[in-house]
């Protein structure tokens, strides 16, 4: 058995793990990342060729100067790479506020973390709407919410430049490698594989999907698994010619429900919902999707809402989300080591933030803390569910 040292291990190279191996890199750390696959890949979270990005996110305040730090680097990741990262298009929130719509207080939500956070950003009316954006339709008692720094991340470019920054500063990568246990062992970490054992001094696990299966059964009720699907149509003949540079936007259409959407970047429009309720096993669940599933998604969240789609002329791709019984992240010591620093889950809303945090983590572990406060995602909070922590 191979053995082999190394300051700081990062076990799992997408959104968050890709970010943290970046920035701890280009500080000069002995840093190593592992991955079970060579990312970009399509097999996790971390792909489907774009993400939403805003300033105002409904899901708390705390979460405002991650997504601001993250917009400046990526900003900063463009002008090194000379590669499009950020598409930024503007942002809307729609809220349906007829009967039985029952998610009217969404942009109430979203201008509310707006005005307290000084976002630059509007509220106009359906009629307004309609007038800006021909292939919204939005109804008469809807509200749409505009925020003109939102947009769209490119997933897989922005995991691809920060690994090949990393690489270029230093770090070590290990892919198609896949870790079998984690072990503390009080002065280091092993991370053990098929055919070596890694000893760390210290370990981010940043591993999606796959991270309850490392920490242990202690988080299986904590980072839970969702197989999402994600649909692009193509536009019909008569779609208005403005789907080309339309802003990204999310429609709630009632209590925990909606979808979201995005420009027509390649002809087609990519539409989702992401449901949070289908768990899945990382290794073993269906990845396939049919024709049916965007026709019936059409059917229930897009006709009469979006203009110009053909839901006869559909693709799909089936991605992970990871969710915590809050939907928010976990970024907090393993119980069982705190040489293990836990970074995860998403839970379906982390790739805008991705980028300040891998920050946050670098400073965490070089410095001993983070300018930001990550405070409100300790392990902690989950004491009352009786779970062990």
């Amino acid at each position: 058995m191979v053995r082999k040292s190394v300051d700081i291990a990062v076990l799992g190279l997408g959104a968050m793990g890709s970010a943290a191996l970046f920035q701890l890199a280009t500080r000069g750390a002995d840093v190593l990342g592992i991955d079970q696959f060579s990312p970009p890949h399509q097999l996790g979270s971390s792909h489907g060729e774009t993400r939403i990005t805003r300033l105002a996110v409904a899901e708390g305040k705390e979460l405002v100067p991650l997504v601001r730090r993250s917009h400046e680097i990526w900003q900063e990741l463009e002008a090194r790479t000379g590669e499009g990262l950020f598409g930024q298009v503007g942002f809307l929130a729609v809220s349906g506020s007829g009967p039985g719509q029952g998610s009217a207080d969404y942009v109430d939500r979203v201008t509310a973390v707006a005005q307290g956070e000084g976002i630059h950003h509007e509220v106009i009316d359906a009629a307004e709407a309609r007038r800006r954006y021909p292939w919204l339709n939005a109804g008469d008692g809807d509200r749409v919410y505009f925020e003109p720094e939102g947009g769209f991340l490119r997933p897989e470019h922005c995991v691809s430049a920060q690994l090949r920054l990393a690489s270029a500063a230093g770090a070590k990568l290990m892919l198609d490698t896949p870790v079998r246990a984690i072990v503390a062992q009080g002065d280091h970490i092993e991370l053990r594989t098929d055919n070596q054992t890694i000893l760390a001094g210290r370990v981010v696990v940043s591993a999606g999907a796959w991270a309850s299966k490392l920490l242990g059964p202690g988080f299986n009720a904590l980072l839970r698994p969702t197989r999402e699907i994600l649909h692009w149509y193509g536009l019909d003949s008569a779609a208005s010619p403005q789907w080309t540079d339309a802003p990204v936007f999310i429609w709630a259409t009632g209590a925990r429900q909606g979808f979201y959407g995005f420009p027509a970047i390649d002809g087609t429009v990519k539409v989702a919902h992401g449901e949070k309720n289908v768990f899945v096993d990382p290794d073993r669940f269906d990845r396939s999707s049919d024709e049916a599933e965007s026709r019936d998604f059409y059917a229930k969240a897009i006709e009469g809402r979006l203009n110009g789609l053909r839901a006869d002329n559909s693709r799909r791709k089936t991605c992970l989300y990871t969710v915590s019984p809050d939907g928010g992240f976990v970024i907090d010591e393993w119980p069982e080591s705190e040489r293990v620093l836990v970074v995860s889950p998403c839970s379906g809303h982390g790739f805008k933030h991705s980028a300040a945090i891998g920050e946050a983590v670098s400073q965490r572990i070089l410095d001993g803390a983070s300018r930001i406060d990550l405070s409100a995602f300790r392990l902690g909070r989950f004491e009352a569910r009786n779970n062990g922590f």
